[in-house]
This record gives structure tokens, C-alpha cells and sequence, in this order.
């Protein structure tokens, strides 16, 4: 049995309907195999297993073509190993998986974000954030709440010493850093296997954080560009980068294709400074529209799967924020569900890194949307 991965073809046809066809199979996260060379056993066991996907299907007296989502390629795997029992065909199967599979390396992490995607954690240690500004300073409440994040699943908690909602005020990198390196040091020494992130623009803070070895991951939402000593310092490191689109200065006449310019210009200028692309991790920048919490932040609620093209983990940043205040008149404590609503669809649409206040509901958001994308009927 021969199995060829023929996605990529229809990027290359001048035919309008087949870049249709590429675009959705891009967008959608799904691949087109074509199964050849099958022996008449092999050819109705295929048939059989492929009918239970409920996916598009051509058969002909040898081969068979079909459509496959990714999110269910390696349960497709599983069974594929169960029926057919050659490892032939099964290693062919794992070698056209990683082909289209998002990895995201970040400190001495490998992960796979398609069949596991990453929550992440927010700790916010200052006065003024929108959400839970004032609610994390004192050191026993803070050593309290990452207790908690961790005993809920949490992947990557990300602290935060300075704060970047609408109007905010700036704080020097000596404060931020008084703010962020005790709780740091103290989830090092007692929770070892989390791997820690910070959000901050500036590079002072991040020059300490390097020197000192403190962080997996560094969130920017400048894009690491706005200052070419950042580029130069993290290039040699294994540092996750999770870089951010922001219009707050601009507004666009096509969102989401100067969106697609922006990170297309920002890969190239990372990876042109030695930063691997598998290290980077992209962010829309939802609630960083020029008009805060406008409708701008709706359509990149919509488009997320636009940046499936760039094959990065995608990062949903949306808890709790003003969108539900906006469309519901919700105070902050009471938008979790509108946020679990807005996630689901993101999530549904390609985005794999889940930056959430609330770690519990989140993973039974996650567990709940795999099992139905697994949720195939086999005698």
C-alpha cells in the first residue's frame, strides 16, 4: 500500500474551484490522501473504515482518495494499526501527520498543539489590569491561586507585572521586575514541571529573564520588532516567542489582509534573526483595535482561521473582556460563559493556545470539543 498526501496540489492548479479547494482544506485544518497500489483485502477494509469518518470518498478498482480532518488524523492512525496491522502503512500515516502538524517549542518543550492544545494561564501581579488588577499582589494570595491553577491543569502560567489595556500607564522595567521575579522564583522552586511565561514589551525585563533563565516563553505585544536588541538577545536562547498584531495606532481598509502582511512580514524578520519558526506562536491581538472593544475585535473573533495558511499556533486571548460587556451589558465577573462561547468557536477555527483566567471550565471546553471531533461510531 501506498499512501500520498496530494493536499499541496491543488495550490499549484489555475483552476478557480481547486483554489477554493485548497483554501478550505487550509483554512478547515484537513489533508486529501490518496491510498494506491491496494490489494483487493486492503481495498474493502479501506472502504469500510473510511465510510465511518464521514468524509468525501473516491474509490475506483485500486485506489481510494478521501478527505481527512486533522484533528482527527491520529485516531484515524489508531484505527488504520487495529485494520490493516502493517507497519508500513501506519509509519506513512505519521510521516504525512508531521508534515501538517503545529508544534510549538518553547523553553525544553516539544509539543504538539494540534491534539493537545495549551492552556495558559493568566497571572496578573498588578494594580491595574482590566480583569484581576489588585487581586494578585500579596505573596500568600498569589502562591494560593498558582496552587490552584496547577491542581486544575493549567500548562503555562504567564505573569504579568505590567499591565497593556486601552489607557494605560507605563511602569519602569526595575518595578516590573520587582513585581514578577519573587512569584517567579518561588512556582521554580516549588513547581518545577510548569513552565512559565511573561507578558512584557520592554528589554530590560527581558535581558533579566534570559540572564537568569526564568521563563519558557516571552509574550510581546510590540512583535519583538519594535526594538532590535530583543531579536539579537532571544535568537540564541529556546525561548517560545508569542508574538502579537496590534492596530491600535492604525485603522485597516482590509482587516484580515493586512493582518496576514503583518505576520508574514514579522515570521520573516524573526526568523531572518536566527529565532527558529517552530519557537513562534502567533497572536491576533484581539482587543488591540484601534477603537477599543469595537467591532474590529468581532472579525478577528471570525477570522482566526486566516492564519492556519502560516501553520503557528494561534493563540485565543479573550478572557473576559469588554466584548461582553459591549453586547450584554456583563460586569467582568459575570462573563465567563460569553467567553467560553467566543473560545469555542475560536478554538473550533484553529486556535490551539488558550490564554484564560478560568483553568477548569477552559479544560472542559477543550475535553468536551475533542471528544465530539472524535466522536466517530465503531462497532
Amino acid at each position: 500500500m501506498k499512501i500520498i498526501d496530494i493536499t499541496d496540489r491543488f495550490a499549484h492548479s489555475q483552476s478557480f474551484s481547486d483554489q477554493i479547494t485548497h483554501d478550505m482544506l487550509i483554512t478547515q485544518r484537513k489533508v486529501v490522501l490518496k491510498f494506491e497500489d491496494l490489494n483487493e483485502i486492503e481495498l474493502s477494509t479501506m472502504q469500510t473504515l473510511l465510510a465511518a469518518f464521514d468524509t468525501p470518498i473516491q474509490t475506483t478498482e485500486n485506489w481510494i482518495q478521501v478527505v481527512l480532518p486533522l484533528a482527527a488524523f491520529q485516531f484515524f492512525i489508531a484505527k488504520v494499526e487495529q485494520k490493516i496491522t502493517t507497519d508500513s502503512a501506519t509509519q506513512q500515516l505519521h510521516e504525512i501527520y508531521e508534515q501538517h502538524a503545529v508544534y510549538w517549542n518553547y523553553g525544553n518543550t516539544h509539543r504538539d498543539l494540534i491534539q493537545s492544545p495549551l492552556i495558559y494561564g493568566i497571572l496578573n501581579i498588578t494594580p491595574d489590569s482590566f480583569y484581576d488588577g489588585g487581586a494578585y499582589v500579596k505573596p500568600q494570595i498569589i502562591k494560593s491561586h498558582v496552587a490552584h491553577m496547577v491542581a486544575t491543569g493549567v500548562d503555562v502560567i504567564e505573569l504579568g507585572g505590567q499591565t497593556t489595556r486601552p489607557g494605560y500607564t507605563e511602569i519602569s522595567a526595575k518595578e516590573e521586575l520587582k513585581r514578577i521575579l519573587p512569584a517567579i522564583d518561588w512556582i521554580h522552586k516549588n513547581y518545577p514541571k510548569i513552565s512559565l511565561a511573561v507578558d512584557t514589551y520592554k528589554y530590560e525585563v527581558m535581558a533579566d529573564l534570559v540572564k537568569n533563565g526564568h521563563v519558557a516563553i516571552i509574550n510581546d505585544v510590540h512583535g519583538f520588532t519594535d526594538d532590535p536588541r530583543k531579536l539579537t538577545l532571544l535568537a540564541p536562547t529556546n525561548i517560545g516567542l508569542l508574538t502579537m498584531h496590534s492596530s491600535r495606532e492604525v485603522e485597516y481598509d482590509n482587516l484580515t489582509q493586512e493582518m496576514q502582511n503583518f505576520f508574514t512580514q514579522n515570521l520573516s524578520q524573526l526568523t531572518a534573526a536566527g529565532i527558529g519558526r517552530e519557537r513562534i506562536a502567533l497572536d491576533p491581538g484581539i482587543g488591540y483595535a484601534k477603537v477599543a472593544d469595537g467591532y474590529q475585535d468581532y472579525a478577528m473573533m471570525r477570522n482566526i482561521d486566516q492564519f492556519n495558511q502560516f501553520n503557528r499556533p494561534t493563540m485565543i486571548a479573550i478572557s473576559r473582556k469588554g466584548f461582553g460587556a459591549k453586547l450584554f451589558g456583563l460586569k467582568k465577573e459575570n462573563r465567563l460563559a460569553v467567553t467560553l462561547i467566543a473560545e469555542t468557536y475560536m478554538y473550533l477555527h484553529g486556535g490551539n493556545i488558550l490564554r484564560v483566567h478560568d483553568i477548569t471550565e477552559t479544560k472542559q471546553l477543550v475535553k468536551m470539543i475533542n471528544t465530539i471531533n472524535n466522536g466517530y461510531w465503531f462497532k
